[in-house]
């Protein structure tokens, strides 16, 4: 069982506060800014708390928390004013890993079972403040939901009675009484005030957790530093691939010192040969990069992560280092990712910078009803294709689809990034 550390943000009115029901700002008050900070704090999670009062404050809350999504590396859970199905929909729409039903409201217990079976369990979590609020629903809760948000510290008392992991939500300010709540084997996730102080180093947190045999949230290697064939200087190189599409960013060296800390703090931590000491990529840029995966290769001398860069890889500015080309033969690129790319950048630069006899051109130039109608009849084509025993038929067709369609994404302003991500996120 791993142990997270989940700082909270309360929202109301699109800002940062500084508890329940408080307007005070917390920190700059900015959400994303507060909420960058704590993936560089080392957090595991975020939980949002919308205390929003209408329904206007709640579409402006939705849409900041859209926004924090887009920028965190980390998971982001979602609670308060969940009244609806759809709100549940709008929450995981905008990148929530999780939204939380409030267990008090038998409207919220009513509709759990809908949402647990449409967006799936893992995405549901529910928060329970009392023994009594427990009772009535937990054979529900047990079938259909992930997680209880515990708002009271009856973890023991919850402990006993489910098998649901438990995110408690608590008030003890003190690190010791944090650690000692990660101990229990009924705590599976801590949050609240302490987790929540703006300036905590929760890998440090995590470091004295660990020593005394917490099973924190950090990156464990299958393979000990020893098992590495190093180099006569106890380095082992280590190539860098953007996760996303698998383009190759840099190379660089590794000790035993940045290993160890690369898997503590999940960013990824180099030796530099030339200046003799360690460095964290991205610590002097904001460049940084968030590890994904960490892979040996078969003679175990070379190793190969997959991040998450952020801005640049290489210092003087271009995406990769890897950007001089040497020689060439001719061949057609066929990764999908990056050929739908390479189709809708065409795409984008026909919409911004016009170009004669398009075609591309004519579908903007007629409009959003012009394109619908194109993607609607080269949807119908495909349908006529696909009972055609020919494959090449439906090839060709699937082909003028996706076209168009991207046309579509073109002019409605939306990116394969966008699509990619909420694919994986179902």
């Amino acid at each position: 069982m791993v142990k997270y550390m989940v700082p909270c943000i309360y929202m109301y009115k699109g800002r940062a506060v500084t508890g329940f029901g408080q307007k005070n700002a917390f920190g700059s008050g900015d959400l994303c800014e507060v909420a960058m900070k704590y993936n560089e704090m080392g957090a595991d999670k975020i939980l949002i708390f919308d205390f929003s009062k209408n329904d206007a404050d709640h579409e402006e809350a939705i849409s900041s928390i859209r926004r924090i999504c887009e920028e965190s590396r980390i998971p982001v859970m979602a609670a308060g004013n969940v009244k609806r199905v759809e709100d549940v929909k709008k929450l995981l729409y905008a990148g929530c890993s999780r939204v939380v039903l409030n267990g008090a409201k038998s409207e919220n217990m009513d509709f759990l079972p809908e949402v647990s079976k449409r967006f799936g369990r893992e995405k549901i979590a529910v928060s329970i403040s009392s023994k009594s609020e427990f009772t009535p629903n937990a054979e529900k809760i047990g079938q259909y939901a992930s997680e209880i948000l515990l708002l009271d510290n009856i973890e023991d008392t919850l402990g006993s009675m489910t098998d649901v992991p438990i995110l408690l939500h608590t008030n003890h300010g003190r690190e010791d009484h944090i650690l000692n709540l990660l101990r229990k084997d009924c705590v599976d996730a801590v949050s609240g005030s302490y987790i929540s102080i703006p300036d905590l180093d929760l890998i440090a947190l995590k470091e004295k957790g660990m020593s005394l045999g917490i099973p924190v949230n950090v990156l464990r290697s299958a393979l000990n530093w020893e098992d590495f064939k190093k180099d006569a200087n106890g380095l082992v190189p280590c190539i860098v691939q953007d996760y996303r599409n698998d383009e190759v960013l840099m190379m660089a060296y590794m000790n035993e010192e940045s290993f160890k800390k690369t898997l503590l703090t999940g960013r990824m931590t180099y030796f530099s040969r030339s200046r003799q000491s360690l460095w964290v990529k991205g610590e002097t840029s904001g460049h940084f990069q968030y590890v994904r995966s960490l892979s040996i290769d078969c003679d175990r001398d070379t190793m190969l992560a997959k991040v998450l860069q952020i801005g640049a890889a290489c210092h003087t500015g271009n995406r990769s280092c890897f950007y001089t080309e040497l020689a060439k033969t001719e061949y057609t690129d066929q990764n999908p990712l990056r050929v739908f790319q390479s189709v809708y950048d065409v795409i984008l630069d026909r919409k911004k910078n016009p170009k004669e006899g398009s075609y591309t051109n004519y579908l903007f130039d007629k409009g959003i009803d012009k394109i619908l109608k194109k993607v609607g009849e080269e949807n119908t084509e495909i349908i006529i294709a696909a009972k055609n025993p020919d494959p090449e038929e439906i090839k060709y067709e699937i082909s003028d689809y996706l076209y168009h369609l991207m046309v579509l994404m073109a002019e409605r302003g939306v990116t394969w990034k966008e699509i990619t991500e909420e694919l994986a996120r179902r």
